[in-house]
C-alpha cells in the first residue's frame, strides 16, 4: 500500500501528515519527509498499461485532497476555528488500542481526562498503564486528542510532541474554550 505525505507548519513546529489515499493514517510531530507529496510507484506507460496508470493517478488525487482536507482542518484547529475534526481516519492498532483511542474523540475540547478515567470509560478499570502505552502509540495526535490525558494527580505526563507541545494544545483550547463561554449565548457549548 502506497503512503502520501505532506509537510505543514503550525505553531507548535512542523507537522508530517500521513494518508493512504482513502484516510489519514498518521500525524508525526517534526520533518519525516521532505514535504512533498510521496506518491505510489509509478509504472510504465505502454499501452496494455495506461488503464493501469489511471488508478495510481486517482489515488494520487484522492490522497492530496485528503491531505489538503487535514491541513486545512488543523489550521481551523490550531485558529480556534474547529473543535472537532471530520477527515477520514484509519488508525492501525489493537481492539484495545482502538477503544482507547474512540474513547479520546470524546473528551471535550478544553477538558481532560486521567487515565484511569480512561480505563473506566471503556471498560477496564485496572488498565490505566495500558490505556497509557495506548495513548503513548496514538498515530494520530491532535485529531485524536491523547494530549488531553493527564495524570491522576493533574500532573501533566509524557506527549510524542514533547510536554512544551501538550502544554500549549491544552492552553490553546481553555483560552478559546474560556473566550467561546464568555460570549452571550454560547453557554450551551460550555
Amino acid at each position: 500500500m502506497a503512503l502520501y505525505s505532506k509537510e505543514i507548519t503550525t505553531p507548535c513546529g512542523p507537522l508530517t501528515l500521513l494518508c493512504d489515499g482513502k484516510a489519514l493514517t498518521a500525524i508525526r510531530f517534526g520533518r519525516e519527509a521532505d514535504g512533498r507529496m510521496m506518491p505510489a510507484p509509478k509504472k510504465g506507460r505502454s499501452s496494455a498499461e495506461t488503464h493501469e496508470n489511471e488508478e495510481p493517478a486517482q489515488k494520487e488525487r484522492a490522497a492530496r485532497e485528503l491531505l489538503s482536507q487535514a491541513a486545512r482542518e488543523i489550521g481551523e484547529y490550531f485558529a480556534g476555528r474547529r473543535r472537532a475534526f471530520t477527515v477520514p481516519t484509519a488508525a492501525a492498532g489493537t481492539p484495545f488500542q482502538q477503544a482507547v483511542w474512540n474513547a479520546l474523540k470524546e473528551i471535550p475540547y478544553g477538558e481532560t481526562r486521567s487515565y484511569g478515567e480512561i480505563a473506566r470509560q471503556i471498560g477496564h478499570p485496572r488498565a490505566s498503564r495500558a490505556v497509557g502505552q495506548a495513548n503513548n502509540r496514538n498515530p494520530l495526535p491532535i485529531v485524536v486528542p491523547c494530549h488531553r490525558v493527564i495524570g491522576a494527580s493533574g500532573a501533566l505526563t509524557g506527549y510524542a510532541g514533547g510536554l512544551d507541545i501538550k502544554v500549549r494544545l491544552l492552553e490553546l483550547e481553555r483560552t478559546l474554550r474560556m473566550r467561546s463561554c464568555s460570549v452571550p449565548g454560547n453557554a450551551s457549548s460550555c
